[in-house]
């Protein structure tokens, strides 16, 4: 029994303290990545698991460099051992493995004993995401959606189509426009950006009231859900 604590309890009473420090800062500095990423996430596909793995992947990685330390055998055989395991998990988006890559950087600069590397590197990295999220930076106006109908051809109808849009719509642009029938009628396609969500089904209704007017369809584009 005391051969068997002995063996457990190899190394130094500091060894351990600082593997302990380096293993509770990893856990923590990871659970900060994570409340950040729920904080600034937009989309339908969430994950708990990849939340899961953001706050244990830091502990996981803190442990490989508590390990090697300064064995470079040993850092060969880390490598080569994780060179076998494959990771069948696909990350779509590019936000979600950077998270996940901040994430084992903590747990690096903790298990590599660069404490303070990690806590001003987390502190960065948090403050970051969260500025480039509540400022919108990187985002680009897109239209609401594509507007198709085909309407009789002739001035009378074209008039009435354009003062419509303009009152509904903030902004819009003629995209394709064709005769089809013979001629007797034209296929528009407008993008457009309503003035309020709540005016595309007053824009379609009363688009198909007017005389002549078919097959009016709205189909939205939202670039920032993924399903």
């Amino acid at each position: 029994m005391i051969d068997w604590l002995g063996w457990l309890t190899q190394g130094s009473v500091v060894e351990l303290r600082v593997a302990l420090v380096s293993l509770l800062l990893a856990f923590g500095l990871g659970q900060a990545v994570a409340v950040v990423y729920m904080a600034t996430f937009r989309g339908l596909s969430y994950s708990r698991s990849a939340v899961h793995s953001m706050a244990m992947g830091s502990v996981i990685a803190c442990m490989l460099m508590l390990a090697v330390g300064n064995s470079i055998a040993a850092g060969i055989g880390v490598a080569v051992g994780l060179s076998a395991v494959r990771f069948r998990t696909t990350l779509r988006d590019p936000r979600d493995i950077m998270f996940i890559f901040a994430a084992l950087g903590v747990g690096i600069a903790s298990g590599l004993q660069a404490h303070a590397a990690a806590l001003l590197g987390t502190a960065m990295f948090a403050g970051g995401s969260l500025l480039l999220h509540f400022t919108g930076y990187g985002a680009r106006h897109q239209p609401d959606g594509l507007l198709r109908f085909t309407a009789p051809a002739g001035p009378g109808a074209e008039e009435e189509i354009t003062k419509l849009l303009r009152t509904h719509c903030r902004t819009f642009s003629l995209v394709t426009l064709r005769e089809a029938a013979q001629g007797t009628v034209m296929e528009h396609a407008y993008q457009i950006t309503v003035r309020a969500p709540e005016l595309r089904s007053s824009l379609v209704s009363r688009l198909q009231a007017i005389p002549g007017v078919q097959d009016v369809s709205l189909l939205l584009q939202e670039p920032t859900l993924d399903l």
